[in-house]
C-alpha cells in the first residue's frame, strides 16, 4: 500500500494498529511517544520512524491520534492549521462531537474524519497491543466525510485492520455510546463495590461464580483510559444512568411485589433484545472463552498442562484456581480467545488424562 501514516500515542490502540498493518503491508508508519515506547516498537520493526515532535507527522498522509481524549483534542487543535491539502487526519477516541466542533469552528486544508473502534482491553499500554484487536469489531467514522472519495486511503487500512465501517453522526454516536460502552463500564465498577461486602469474617467474592466475573471483568480497566471520557460525554452519560436506574427501580418494584409475571416478562423483553445483537463482532472488551480444568495435588501438575498447551501452540489468555482440597486437587479456570481455541485446548487436555468440562 503506497501510503505513509503517522501515530500518535502507541498505547493498545496506536500500537494495535501498527503491529495489523505491518503484518498485512509494507506501508510506512511514524510515530510519537515515549522514546521507551518509540525504541520498543522501532526495533522489533513495528514502526519505519521515530518522530521527534507531533508536528513531524505533517509529513504523513494520513495522521491517526492515539491518545486519550483530552490529549488528542491538544494535538488535534495543533495540527488542524498544519494539515497539507487534502491530508486526513482521524482519531480513535470514545467520544466525537468535541472534536467535530473544534474542527467545524477551524480552517484547515485537511480532511478530518473521526473515528472509534468498538474494540478493547482492560489493560493499556503498547506492551498489550495486539495486531488482532480489530478484527471483527465495528468501527465507527463520522459521517461528514462519507461520500468523499479522498478518504478511500483510510478506508482502505481500516478494512485492513479487519474492522466494519458504520458511519454515524458525531452527536448520535456521543448519545449511542454511553449507553452501550460508558455505562456498562460504570455499572461494572458500581457492581463490584457494591459487591465488595464481608458479613463474619466472609468475604462475598469468594462466592461469585463465573456470571459475576464476566459481568465485571471490564471494572479492571485503566481509569486513565476513562477520565477525559467521563468528562465530555458527561451529558449523555448522565441520561444513560437515569435510564438505567428507572428501569432498575422498577425491577425493585416488581421483586418487592412478588409480581412473577412481570418478572417472568422482564426477563423475556431482555433475552428478545440480547439475541438482536450481531454474534460476529467485538463487543468492547474482547470475550474469553473458558474451560474448567479439574487436577489432582501433586508436584508438577500445572506445569505439565501448560506444557501440553505450549507444544500445541495454544496460547493461554488467563488462568485461575478457582477451588482446592489440600491433599486432593482443585479447578483452574483457563481462557482463551476463541471458542476454537478452546475447545482444541479441551481436546488435547482430555487426550491426556485430564478432567476438562
Amino acid at each position: 500500500m503506497a501510503v505513509s501514516i503517522s501515530i500518535i500515542g502507541l498505547g493498545l490502540m496506536g500500537g494495535s494498529i501498527a503491529k495489523a498493518l505491518k503484518q498485512l503491508t509494507d506501508i510506512n508508519i511514524s510515530a510519537y511517544d515515549k522514546q521507551e515506547v518509540l525504541n520498543a516498537a522501532y526495533y522489533a520493526n513495528i514502526i519505519d520512524r521515530k518522530l521527534d515532535n507531533i508536528e513531524q507527522s505533517i509529513e504523513s498522509e494520513i495522521i491517526f491520534l492515539c491518545l486519550p481524549v483530552d490529549e488528542s483534542l491538544r494535538v488535534f487543535e495543533k495540527l488542524i492549521p498544519l494539515l497539507k491539502k487534502d491530508q486526513i487526519i482521524t482519531d480513535v477516541c470514545g467520544v466525537k462531537s468535541p472534536f467535530q466542533e473544534l474542527w467545524n469552528r477551524s480552517f484547515s486544508n485537511g480532511i478530518y474524519v473521526g473515528g472509534h473502534p468498538m474494540t478493547g482491553k482492560e489493560v493499556s499500554g503498547y506492551q498489550n497491543s495486539d495486531p488482532t484487536l480489530f478484527e471483527n469489531a465495528v468501527y465507527i467514522l463520522s459521517d461528514t466525510e462519507s461520500k468523499n472519495q479522498k478518504i478511500n486511503p483510510l478506508l482502505d487500512i481500516i478494512n485492513l485492520l479487519g474492522s466494519r465501517i458504520i458511519f454515524l453522526n458525531s452527536k448520535v454516536h456521543d448519545i449511542v455510546v454511553a449507553s452501550v460502552s460508558h455505562l456498562p463500564q460504570l455499572i461494572a465498577v458500581s457492581l463490584i463495590n457494591s459487591a465488595s461486602l464481608k458479613e463474619n469474617d466472609i468475604n462475598f467474592f469468594d462466592f461469585a461464580a463465573g456470571g459475576f466475573r464476566d459481568m465485571t471483568r471490564i471494572a479492571s480497566s485503566d481509569f486513565e483510559i476513562w477520565k477525559s471520557v467521563f468528562g465530555y460525554n458527561k451529558k449523555n452519560i448522565v441520561y444513560a444512568i437515569d435510564n438505567f436506574i428507572n428501569d432498575l427501580q422498577n425491577m425493585k418494584k416488581i421483586i418487592a411485589s412478588g409480581d412473577s409475571n412481570s418478572t417472568q416478562k422482564k426477563f423475556e423483553s431482555a433475552r428478545i433484545k440480547r439475541d438482536e445483537i450481531p454474534r460476529n463482532t467485538k463487543g468492547f472488551i474482547t470475550s474469553l472463552f473458558d474451560i474448567f480444568v479439574y487436577v489432582k495435588d501433586e508436584p508438577g501438575v500445572l506445569a505439565k498442562l501448560t506444557s501440553l498447551l505450549y507444544q500445541k501452540g495454544i496460547n493461554i489468555k488467563d488462568l485461575e484456581l478457582l477451588k482446592v482440597r489440600e491433599g486432593t486437587g482443585g479447578t483452574f479456570r483457563i481462557a482463551f480467545e476463541s471458542e476454537l481455541i478452546s475447545k482444541e485446548a479441551k481436546k488435547v487436555l482430555t487426550e491426556n488424562g485430564f478432567k476438562v468440562n
